[in-house]
C-alpha cells in the first residue's frame, strides 16, 4: 500500500504510541533506582539525580578516554555502584527511620556532588555519540535509541522482578524491608542487606544516567532534569516497588505522549504534575495501594 493512501489518523496514532514509549521508558528508568531505595528503604533520597549524573559523566569520560561505548557505560554504572556504597557506610546508614533527616541529608550531598562536578569538568563536557537512526511514517520520525530506552525499561523491571522474587538476595532483602528485626532473629545480616539494596538502587541510577548519556547534554544539572519525574512516579506508582513503578511510567507516559502531540513536550510536562496532584487526591497511595484496597474488599465479601 503507498504511504499515500495511509489515513493521516495512522500516523497521529503512530506518533502519539512512539511519543508514549520514549515517556515510559525515560520514567521508569530514571525512577527504577529511586524506586527501590524509597520503596523499600524508606528512605527520601534526594541525592537521586546526582546518582545520575555520576554514571553520566563516569560514561561520558570513560568514552572519550578511548572506551567503546558498551564498556564505559558498564565504568559509569560501576563507579556509581561504588560512589553510592561509600555514601550508605558513611551517611545513610545513620539516617534509617530518619524521613525528615535523610531528605536534609541527601539533599545537602546532591549540592556537593553538582558543585563538585562542576569544580573537576566545568560547566560542560562533549557529547557521546550513537548513531542508531530513526524509524519514518509519514510526516513523523522517531529516533531508534529512544524506543531501545523503553525495552531496556521492560528487560530493566523483568530482572528485578525475577532477582526479587526468585533469589536468595530477594528474599532476604524484602524480610529486612519488611520486619528487620524478625529477619535479624532468623540469621540475616540486616545491616549488609541496607548496604546491597542501597547500592543497588545506585547502581540502577547509574545505569539510567549511561544509557541517557546518547541521548541527553551531559551538563552538571542533568540528574536534576529527571528528579521530579522520578518522585512523582513513585508516588504515582505506589508502595509496590515493580508493579508499582510500570503502572505508574505507563500512566504518566500516556498523559505526556497525548499532551506532548497537542501542544509540545512543555505541555505534556505539565499535565505530568497535574495528573500527578489530581492522582494523589484519588489514590493517596497510589495505584497498587488502590488495588490492594480492592483485593482486600473482595476477600471480605468472599
Amino acid at each position: 500500500m503507498s504511504t499515500d493512501t495511509i489515513p493521516d489518523a495512522v500516523y497521529v496514532v503512530l506518533r502519539i504510541f512512539f511519543e508514549f514509549t520514549h515517556s515510559f521508558g525515560l520514567l521508569v528508568l530514571a525512577t527504577v533506582g529511586l524506586a527501590v531505595i524509597f520503596g523499600m528503604m524508606g528512605i527520601i533520597n534526594l541525592a537521586h539525580g546526582e546518582f545520575i549524573l555520576i554514571g553520566a559523566y563516569g560514561t561520558t569520560l570513560s568514552f572519550h578516554a578511548g572506551l567503546p561505548l558498551p564498556l564505559a557505560m558498564v565504568t559509569g554504572v560501576a563507579v556509581t555502584t561504588v560512589v553510592g556504597l561509600i555514601l550508605e557506610r558513611t551517611v545513610i546508614r545513620h539516617l534509617y527511620d530518619r524521613l525528615l533527616d535523610s531528605m536534609v541529608a541527601t539533599f545537602g550531598l546532591s549540592l556537593v556532588i553538582i558543585q563538585l562536578t562542576r569544580i573537576l569538568f566545568g560547566n560542560t563536557t562533549n557529547n557521546v555519540s550513537l548513531s542508531m537512526g530513526s524509524i519514518s511514517y509519514g510526516p513523523y520520525s522517531s529516533g531508534t535509541y529512544r524506543i531501545l530506552l523503553a525495552v531496556i525499561a521492560l528487560v530493566v523491571l523483568a530482572v528485578l522482578y525475577w532477582v526479587f522474587t526468585r533469589t536468595k538476595f530477594g528474599l532476604r532483602a524484602r524480610a529486612t524491608m519488611q520486619d528487620a528485626e524478625t529477619a535479624r532473629a532468623m540469621g540475616v545480616n540486616t545491616d549488609r542487606m541496607y548496604m546491597l539494596t542501597f547500592g543497588l538502587g545506585a547502581a540502577l541510577a547509574g545505569l539510567t544516567g549511561a544509557l541517557f548519556t546518547p541521548a541527553f547534554t551531559v551538563d552538571p544539572e542533568i540528574g536534576s532534569e529527571f528528579l521530579v519525574e522520578s518522585f512523582v512516579t513513585v508516588v504515582v506508582g505506589g508502595p509496590s516497588v515493580l508493579i508499582g513503578t510500570s503502572l505508574g511510567g505507563a500512566l504518566l507516559g500516556t498523559i505526556d505522549a497525548m499532551f506532548t502531540w497537542i501542544g509540545g513536550s512543555f505541555l505534556g510536562e505539565i499535565m505530568i504534575l497535574i495528573a500527578a496532584i489530581i492522582a494523589i487526591r484519588i489514590m493517596p497511595e497510589g495505584i497498587t495501594g488502590l488495588l490492594e484496597d480492592w483485593r482486600q474488599k473482595r476477600r471480605e465479601d468472599e
